[in-house]
């Protein structure tokens, strides 16, 4: 099964990337962490075992955290934009734009914890089952599908809601989709999900360097 990788992503562009968490720490740190998270999710897209590597990107990216590092890491990716009003008919017509032939392996830009064998290993899982990995605030950070057609089931379902996952699970169910469900990951939502998820990232990670820094502002401030 050929197999191609998409990473969904939004330009971090300060004030409008991850504004739930910018709402306490700030713009220019949550667009700092977005661009270190989509920069860790690139590293182990581009060391997967997968045939191809497509990012379906909207925003400016000229205008994002650490925009010539972003830049610099999506030349060796096919970069798509992203098109659609709401989230799930942009992730439906991502999948079909990025699938030439084959399966398509889609992860978004807030699980910055996740390995190249990982992703390996669920690419190699869509020869024989389409899988789906669930978030631990409910939602999903994984969705491998054989016909990325069956994507367009995406389209009725509420996102960012306590029951999208099961809602993905039992819509793609429906269309015929044989679910095998990967290791479930926390997100990055909030600053609540900061050091958790930074400790299982690599000590070296731009990530878990990042929450580092922040925190280190943040307890230099409470000093002064």
């Amino acid at each position: 099964m050929i197999v191609t990788a998409l990473v969904v992503a939004k330009a971090p562009v300060p004030g409008l990337a991850k504004t739930r968490l910018a709402a306490t720490i700030g713009d220019d740190a949550a667009a700092e962490l977005a661009a270190a998270s989509l920069l860790d999710t690139l590293d182990a897209v581009a060391a997967a075992r997968v045939d191809h590597r497509v990012v379906a990107l909207t925003g400016a990216l000229a205008d994002a955290a650490r925009s010539d590092e972003l830049t610099h890491a999506l030349a060796s990716f096919t970069v798509i934009a992203q098109r659609g009003e709401g989230l799930g008919e942009r992730l439906a017509n991502a999948h079909a734009d990025a699938a030439t032939t084959g399966a398509v392996l889609q992860i978004g830009m807030d699980t910055p914890q996740v390995t190249a064998q990982a992703l390996s290993d669920a690419a190699a899982l869509l020869g024989n089952t389409d899988v789906l990995g669930a978030a631990e605030d409910g939602g999903w950070w994984a969705l491998g599908l054989r016909d990325p057609a069956m994507a367009r089931a995406l389209l009725d379902v509420p996102m960012s809601a306590p029951s999208t996952g099961t809602d993905t699970y039992d819509a793609l169910t429906a269309q015929g989709a044989s679910l095998t469900m990967l290791e479930e990951l926390r997100d990055v939502d909030f600053e609540s999900d900061l050091d958790s998820v930074s400790r299982l990232c690599k000590p070296n990670s731009r990530f878990r360097n990042a929450v580092g820094r922040i925190r280190s502002k943040q307890d230099f401030g409470s000093v002064t």
